[in-house]
């Protein structure tokens, strides 16, 4: 086996390397001055079984390129098989044709990924489900919900309830409540712009509760904010929230810190973003992926990753 990593998220790659109990492979990344990206891999990878770990996050145009290409020398070094381990996934919310000519690009970048070389696929919490559809070749679709509903076991929360912001989170939020042993509730929303969101109303007991709000993903925060404002002026004591990516901006970071959100619990699938004024939790998914790669490997189920 030989693990690579590309530019995205070499923390992240090393920590994993350090669970599996290897190193990473040498890799030499380099750009012409045109901006041309060039890989080369000074370890021989000859018949290996090999993992390539790159989140296709910020910039999403150059990480998906470099990962593109590092598949392709893997497949012209002779790999056996090539993996790209994924934990985020870019492009996951173009998933659909939901307005006329419109793309759907999730589907063209799981077409780049099959035709560069890939063989099988190790990802974490697409923003929907169906994009394992989009391939052609085996999916292995993980969560973080372990990794998250651990960590709130250990606070011992009392009178909890777990809300989704939006109908589409529906099945995520039902399998935290469903981990933690309490009570669901769902938000309505409806979306003004890309950056804005109104929430409208609430299906579910919330009042005298303590609120866990999960989604897969936030960037504006706009969907949780609106949500937390709603929760909160219906007898919600306090809430918190959950999500796999944290691509927080600027703007999602006044918004986290004007909302009655108490502190954010995210993970490492991108590299965190450090700022001051909100309280945000980042818990490691480096075990959960590394017990992910010596399973597919050993050709054992990852079934039991699952559970908590």
């Amino acid at each position: 086996m030989k693990l690579l990593a590309g530019n995205a998220h070499p923390a992240l790659a090393k920590a994993i390397a350090h669970y599996i109990g290897d190193d990473l492979a040498d890799v030499q990344i380099s750009r012409f001055p045109d901006g041309e990206i060039f890989v080369k891999i000074v370890d021989n990878i000859r018949g290996q079984d090999v993992f390539i770990i790159q989140p296709t996050c910020y910039p999403p145009n150059e990480t998906i390129m470099e990962m593109l290409i590092m598949i392709d020398a893997c497949k012209r070094a002779s790999a056996a098989r090539i993996t790209p381990v994924i934990p985020f996934y870019g492009y996951g919310r173009q998933d659909r044709k939901d307005q006329p000519r419109v793309p759907i690009t999730a589907k063209l970048v799981a077409n780049l990924l099959v035709a560069a070389g890939a063989d099988r696929i190790v990802a974490m919490d697409f923003h929907a489900q169906q994009i394992q559809g989009f391939f052609d070749i085996p999916v292995d679709h993980l969560f973080a919900a372990p990794v998250i509903v651990k960590h709130l076991r250990q606070r011992d929360l009392q009178d909890l309830v777990v809300v989704s912001p939006d109908p589409g989170g529906l099945k995520m939020a039902y399998a935290y409540a469903n981990m933690l042993g309490t009570g669901l509730a769902i938000v309505g929303k409806q979306r003004k712009s890309a950056t804005e969101v109104e929430a409208i109303n609430v299906v579910g007991e919330v009042e005298g509760k303590h609120v866990l709000l999960v989604d897969d993903l936030t960037t504006t925060a706009g969907t949780l904010t609106s949500a937390a404002k709603l929760l909160k002026s219906r007898g919600a004591l306090s809430v918190k929230a959950a999500v796999t990516h944290c691509l927080i901006t600027d703007l999602g970071i006044e918004r986290l810190k004007d909302s009655p959100i108490s502190e954010l619990i995210t993970t490492d699938s991108i590299p965190p973003r450090a700022f001051d004024g909100f309280p945000i939790t980042v818990l490691s998914i480096a075990e959960l992926l590394g017990e992910a790669i010596l399973r597919v490997h050993n050709n054992q189920s990852v079934t039991s990753l699952f559970r908590v």
